[in-house]
């Protein structure tokens, strides 16, 4: 086979779209999409959602990319490349995630801050079991922080390790997870963008390279009732114009060394705590996921080195300063997750919102924070569209977007349960 691209963008429910083109066209920088394919539901229920206009002719939108960005792909004779889109008058799609991720970037970049990103993610395997019911993938000696064939006996992550290293993707760490069979796997600190994108191209290629090895490797927050849930953990810091790590408040980290900056930072989170949630856990799943007391992120709440708060400063002082926020699930558009947690910690350093005490509970007994996530993806949606100054911010179509599809999903899972609900997601997160 000649060469071709695979040219892709990631719709509003983190289901990564696109189209093979010849090779003839890898020089090109544009291809169209319908653009009501963001009123498209995970059952491929066409809704005419806010901005997706399937009333109104079902008309193109534009992806374009730049050449530079073009890499190689996992698929033989396959390049890959992500872009952004744009509507059919060449103005950036205001439904686009990366588009809300460049904005977010933007503002930062005002103000000299250049953000930078690591993030984790945490995911399930599954396998068919002899009459194709999905079920975990067999490692009974799977620990947590647990390597070698115990844990992986077919070893499909050493093939996505050795495939991360041909393409580029700078793995910073791999491990099984508290649960088994669960898996993290972690990206080296970059530019938020770059970042971002390669989390996304990552995910889908631990996914296919999966299915090649019989498994389905599931991002879903918890795709299985009795185990522990997976998180999308987001650390950041900012690079100041100097090249250094605009955090850096002396050699020792946490709480008593942090700075303004990253006080400004967490009072914006803690101020859009019940905002954030319905744009980083967006999924009825996520709420089993977010839960008291399972590290997950849903106390308002910020500490040290304490997994049990939402957001948490590192130990790590110097050029590792940097923040963790605990709430996100891989279930979110990376895209548009990201560009939340930036967009609201901006807001606390722009509107000096107060912030309270630091949490002195363990997080499992005893939580000195009294007030949490929503319990469920309806008063998620409820909380989201109450913070309009933080859903200004990320972009006020895509988040009216976002709640119409979301309060759509709750009416279509209300009475899926077990399998039913997981199997709701499994194939596309």
């Amino acid at each position: 086979m000649k060469d071709r691209l695979r040219a892709l963008w990631l719709d509003h429910l983190s289901i990564l779209r696109g189209k093979y083109l010849p090779g003839s066209k890898i020089g090109n920088n544009e291809t169209r999409f319908c653009r009501s394919t963001y009123g498209v539901h995970y059952d491929k229920d066409l809704l005419d959602a806010p901005g997706a206009m399937m009333k109104e002719g079902l008309p193109d939108m534009e992806l374009r990319w730049r050449a530079e960005d073009i890499r190689e792909g996992w698929e033989s004779s396959t390049q890959i490349v992500i872009g952004d889109l744009y509507d059919q008058d060449g103005v950036p799609l205001d439904l686009c995630g990366r588009q809300a991720l460049k904005r977010a970037i933007a503002a930062w970049e005002e103000r000299g801050l250049t953000p930078m990103v690591g993030i984790e993610l945490e995911c399930f395997a599954l396998m068919a079991n002899e009459v194709g019911r999905l079920v975990p993938y067999d490692a009974p000696g799977g620990v947590v922080y647990g390597t070698g064939p115990f844990t992986d006996p077919l070893r499909f992550t050493d093939d996505i390790w050795e495939r991360a290293e041909k393409l580029g993707f700078n793995l910073e760490m791999m491990t099984g997870e508290y649960d088994s069979p669960q898996f993290e796997f972690t990206l080296t600190f970059d530019e938020a963008l770059k970042h971002v994108d390669d989390i996304v191209l990552f995910r889908q290629m631990a996914r296919e390279v999966a299915l090649e090895h019989g498994l389905v490797l599931t991002f879903m927050p918890k795709p299985i009732a009795e185990a522990g849930g997976s998180g999308m953990h987001i650390n950041y810091s900012f690079r100041d114009r100097s090249g250094g790590n605009a955090l850096d408040n002396g050699p020792v980290g946490g709480p008593e060394h942090m700075n303004d900056l990253a006080r400004g930072c967490i009072s914006g989170l803690m101020h859009h705590h019940k905002g954030l949630a319905g744009l980083v856990a967006p999924t009825t799943n996520s709420y089993q996921r977010l839960q008291p007391g399972s590290l997950s992120g849903y106390w308002r709440n910020w500490g040290g080195d304490h997994r049990n708060v939402t957001t948490r400063i590192s130990g790590e002082g110097g050029a590792k300063s940097r923040l963790e926020h605990r709430m996100a699930d891989a279930a979110a558009n990376p895209y548009t997750a990201v560009a939340a947690v930036l967009q609201a910690s901006l807001l606390g350093l722009e509107n000096n919102y107060p912030l309270g005490p630091i949490e002195g509970g363990d997080g499992f007994d005893r939580t000195e924070a009294k007030d949490g996530t929503a319990v469920n993806l309806k008063a998620a949606m409820k909380d989201l569209e109450a913070d309009t100054v933080l859903g200004d911010r990320v972009g006020r179509l895509l988040v009216d977007n976002h709640i119409f599809m979301k309060r759509k999903e709750v009416i279509k899972t209300r009475d899926l349960e077990g399998d039913g609900l997981r199997d709701f997601y499994v194939n596309f997160i």
